[in-house]
């Protein structure tokens, strides 16, 4: 497997494969006037697309704009203050992957409050949060629930394993998000002109190949499935100008060793039993009918939102567009804030904290090209 990634990051095989998209392109441009826009849906995608150099080398002949894929960018600015205020209360315990800590709140963030005492700790698997709920029983443990279909199935297996347990001190605050609801959305608004999508490929593990097929259906729209190596990449982008090209309109799997054609079963059993579809609210788009999943009622002993109650004021305001950025409306660097009053050390947005924001990709990888 090593050696397999070795060789899809090898240049004598990357570099042929960027010509070959490069001339492509140039053929899409000369049928069309102008360049390709494609999306990378998800956040992991635009992340390997900085970093590796593909962005850089196709920027002349190729537009690929980053899209809604990063769970903790999309989080709207009402449900981060609210897991804020959540963790202010006394005798908590808040469990959270590290990309939350440093998201801003409307008056902090979560590292404040861990820096003002509270108990807040930083996970690498989300299944020890029922762990330190065990070593714990005199406080609540409350994880925070941020995430796409990749991390959601985890959930649902924290939920069992509490209630195997007889927990009564463990839940999650659940924040989750669907990507069919978004891509629709995008769509439908039609603020962006897209002729493809670059689909996520730890999200289609779980969804499947055919879960797509609306795109094509409904929408006319093509979509690659594809991984985040170097070659993977360059071959998906290369089959969506191919696609454009020829007419075709479908989806193509060319991650087919990790993803089927109908996904995981036994995930979609653990998501049915566990999960009812809800509205959610994401950042810079509003409430999304339908686009979230929250516990069942039999589970609510399980489910933050029901067990505790937080108070939010109002949301502050300022000149961060990350809510466009996601949306493929503007690239980071166009925002005013963007290297300025928001960067790294001090961010304003989400997009610039987490290891999947566009803002971040940008500002390490990208800054002196474009």
């Amino acid at each position: 497997m090593l050696e397999t990634l070795h060789q899809s990051n090898n240049a004598e095989i990357c570099k042929p494969l960027v010509e070959a998209v490069i001339e492509k392109a140039k053929e899409f441009q000369q049928r069309f006037g102008r360049k390709p826009v494609f999306m990378e849906v998800c956040g992991s995608h635009t992340m390997a697309l900085a970093r590796t150099g593909v962005k850089q080398c196709l920027k002349d002949v190729v537009n690929l704009i980053s899209g809604p894929g990063c769970p903790v960018c999309v989080t709207d600015q009402g449900s981060i203050d609210a897991m804020i205020s959540l963790a202010e209360g006394q005798n908590r315990i808040i469990c959270t992957f590290g990309d939350m800590m440093r998201v801003p709140g409307s008056k902090k963030n979560l590292q404040d409050s861990k820096i003002s005492g509270k108990d807040i700790r930083v996970l690498y698997s989300p299944v020890d949060a029922v762990k330190v709920a065990q070593a714990n029983p005199g406080k609540e443990v409350i994880f925070l629930g941020v995430g796409f279909e990749t991390t959601i199935p985890i959930l649902t297996l924290m939920v069992g394993e509490a209630e195997n347990l007889g927990l009564e001190n463990f839940s999650i605050w659940m924040t989750t998000k669907m990507v069919e609801p978004v891509l629709r959305y995008l769509l439908d608004t039609a603020e962006v002109k897209l002729d493809g999508f670059l689909l996520p490929g730890h999200v289609s593990i779980v969804l499947g190949e055919d879960s797509y097929q609306y795109l094509v259906d409904e929408y006319h729209i093509s979509g690659v499935i594809t991984g985040f190596e170097t070659a993977e990449m360059l071959t998906g982008i290369y089959k969506l100008i191919d696609l454009s090209l020829t007419g075709r309109v479908a989806i193509e799997n060319n991650y087919p060793a990790v993803v089927s054609k109908s996904g995981n079963p036994v995930i979609h059993q653990w998501l049915n039993k566990y999960l009812n579809v809800c509205d959610e609210a994401w950042r810079g788009m509003g409430v999304i009918p339908k686009s979230g999943l929250d516990l069942k009622p039999e589970y609510d002993k399980f489910n933050a939102k029901k067990r505790f109650t937080v108070e939010v004021s109002e949301t502050r305001q300022t000149k961060c567009r990350c809510g466009e950025v996601i949306r493929g409306i503007i690239s980071p660097n166009q925002c005013p804030l963007f290297g300025k009053a928001c960067h790294p050390i001090n961010p304003i947005g989400p997009c610039m904290v987490s290891a999947e924001g566009s803002c971040a990709a940008y500002y390490q990888y990208m800054r002196e090209s474009f």
